[in-house]
């Protein structure tokens, strides 16, 4: 059975990695973009000339009219969603006290309240067909807290909760629920992190001693979204070379 995969920012980085992993895989694939329209077509363009179902699609994740239209037209399209990739994410560098309560609720809306309302809009989908997997993709800020983007690592945690509490309540339906929480990657939101000094000074003290390529995070999406990890859920998997160990509670 051929399985549609729906990754919402999809067009670059991450997101773009994750795409060419599930077709390159069979899956049936929607992306989303929001402003890199001409990049989603590239895209979609190379994809489907290789002769792989893939479509993108328009998302602005912080209105739910955009949402349920969305998964409408994927519907429409591709006839159902069984597995949800919510990948897109806005990020923003400022120091803690120059934080405005717009820049907390914009990032909020974007990073939680967005993938929330997917996760309730493709559940039904999921439901019927006692199948599904939803995977969330953090960070490591989530997880160790932020500096100079404290209301991102806020928002990444809530998420990685947000996971928890949808893998209690659906697992037992056949849906799984799990977070990805990478460390530093290479792709262009990391790009002038990694000029700086400090970007320098973070790698130097990750253990493997590199940033992690799109494609890595890709293959452990992959994995989590495939039959062999049914058993999975609720998890946070940790791609991040070393940079936050994890032990036992």
């Amino acid at each position: 059975m051929l399985r549609t995969a729906l990754i919402t920012g999809g067009s670059r980085g991450i997101g773009k990695a994750i795409v060419k992993r599930l077709a390159e895989e069979g899956y049936k694939v929607a992306f989303t973009y929001r402003t890199n329209k001409e990049s989603a077509l590239e895209l979609e363009k190379q994809l489907s000339k290789k002769g792989y179902g893939v479509k993108c699609f328009y998302l602005e994740q912080s209105e739910r009219e955009s949402v349920k239209e969305l998964i409408k037209s994927v519907a429409e399209y591709f006839g159902s969603v069984d597995i949800l990739v919510n990948n897109a994410a806005m990020s923003q560098e400022k120091p803690f006290e120059t934080i405005t309560d717009d820049d907390w609720e914009k990032m909020l809306k974007v990073n939680l309240q967005g993938p929330f309302m997917l996760i309730q809009e493709t559940l039904p989908f999921m439901l019927k067909q006692k199948w599904g997997r939803i995977i969330n993709i953090t960070s490591i800020g989530g997880q160790w807290g932020g500096f100079n983007q404290v209301h991102y690592a806020a928002s990444k945690a809530a998420l990685i909760n947000l996971t928890h509490s949808i893998a209690k309540i659906y697992s037992r339906y056949g849906i799984t629920s799990n977070a990805v929480a990478p460390g530093l990657v290479e792709t262009d939101m990391s790009a002038y992190e990694l000029t700086t000094e400090a970007g320098k000074k973070k790698v130097e003290n990750i253990p493997v001693g590199r940033v992690a390529k799109p494609e890595e995070v890709a293959a452990v999406v992959s994995f989590l979204a495939s039959e062999k990890a049914a058993y999975i859920t609720g998890q946070t998997i940790n791609v991040n070379g070393g940079m936050l160990f994890s032990f036992g509670v």
